[in-house]
C-alpha cells in the first residue's frame, strides 16, 4: 500500500458490513484512522478489530443515521480520539421493494429517513470539523437507481436520486471553503443488501450488466479511496458510476 490517506481521519456510516466494511478496511490500509459508525455493534467491532490486527487505527461507535444527535456524538468521538475529522463517507443505506401502489407510507418514511435524511444529517454534523481541518472530503454513496428507474422501488429511487443532487449542492456550498463533495453510484454489488437470490436471478442480473459480472465491494472502495485522497484535489460535484458499464447503455 502507498498510504494514500496518511494523516486522514474518516467517519464511515454503515461501516460494519458490505460497502462500508470494504471502505473501512481499504481506508485503514491506506493510512487513515477510521471511525466505523453503525447499528450492528458486533459486526462493527469485528471490523475495527480486523483493522487493528492489520496494524491500522480504527474504532467502532453506535451510529443511528436518522438521529442528528447520534451523528454529533460520532463526530465528537472521532475528534476526541484522533484529533480531527477530514473525511466523511455517507454509506449507510437500506433497500426494500415497493412501487407506487405497493409501498407503504411507513416504508417510504423509513427509506427516506435512512438513505436521504441520514446523508443530510451526516454532512450537517461533520461540516464544522471538516471546515476546521481543511482539505477535507465527503463521499456520498448513492446508487445506479438514483439515475434510472424501475417498476418496483419508488422510495429507493427517490431517496438515492436526492443524494445525487444533495452532493452537487454540497459541492457548490463548500467549493471555496476546503471541502470537496463527490458521489458514487454503485451498480449491482455483492453485499447483504442484494439479499439471497436464486441462480436464475443471478443470471438475469449478470445479463443486464455489459461486463457480465456483479461487482465486489472493493470495487466501490477503490473509487471512494480515490475521491477521498489528495489525488482528487481538483474534483468536486462529480459523479462516479461503478457499475460494469450498466449506465452507459441507458
Amino acid at each position: 500500500m502507498t498510504k494514500r490517506l496518511e494523516g486522514k481521519v474518516a467517519l464511515i456510516s454503515g461501516g460494519a458490513s458490505g460497502l462500508g466494511e470494504a471502505q473501512a478496511l481499504l481506508y485503514a490500509r491506506e493510512g487513515a484512522s477510521v471511525v466505523i459508525g453503525d447499528l450492528q455493534e458486533e459486526l462493527g467491532q469485528a471490523v475495527a478489530a480486523r483493522i487493528a490486527g492489520e496494524g491500522g487505527q480504527a474504532l467502532f461507535t453506535r451510529l443511528d443515521v436518522t438521529d442528528l444527535e447520534s451523528w454529533h456524538a460520532a463526530v465528537a468521538l472521532a475528534v476526541a480520539t484522533f484529533g480531527k475529522l477530514t473525511t466523511l463517507v455517507n454509506n449507510a443505506g437500506i433497500f426494500h421493494p415497493g412501487g407506487i401502489e405497493t409501498e407503504s407510507p411507513a416504508g417510504w418514511d423509513r427509506m427516506v429517513a435512512i438513505n436521504q435524511t441520514g446523508v443530510f444529517y451526516g454532512m450537517k454534523a461533520a461540516a464544522p470539523e471538516l471546515l476546521k481541518a481543511g482539505n477535507a472530503a465527503i463521499v456520498n454513496i448513492s446508487s445506479l437507481y438514483g439515475l434510472i428507474g424501475s417498476p418496483d422501488a419508488i422510495s429507493y429511487h427517490a431517496s438515492k436520486a436526492a443524494v445525487r443532487v444533495m452532493g452537487k449542492g454540497g459541492a457548490l456550498e463548500f467549493a471555496k471553503r476546503g471541502i470537496r463533495v463527490n458521489t458514487i453510484f454503485p451498480g449491482q454489488i455483492r453485499t447483504p443488501i442484494l439479499g439471497d437470490i436464486t441462480p436464475e436471478q443471478d443470471a438475469a442480473i449478470k445479463a443486464s450488466i455489459p461486463m457480465g459480472v456483479v461487482g465486489d465491494p472493493m470495487d466501490i472502495a477503490h473509487g471512494s479511496l480515490f475521491l477521498a485522497s489528495d489525488e482528487a484535489r481538483y474534483i468536486t460535484g462529480a459523479e462516479l458510476w461503478i457499475d460494469g458499464g450498466w449506465y452507459a447503455g441507458c
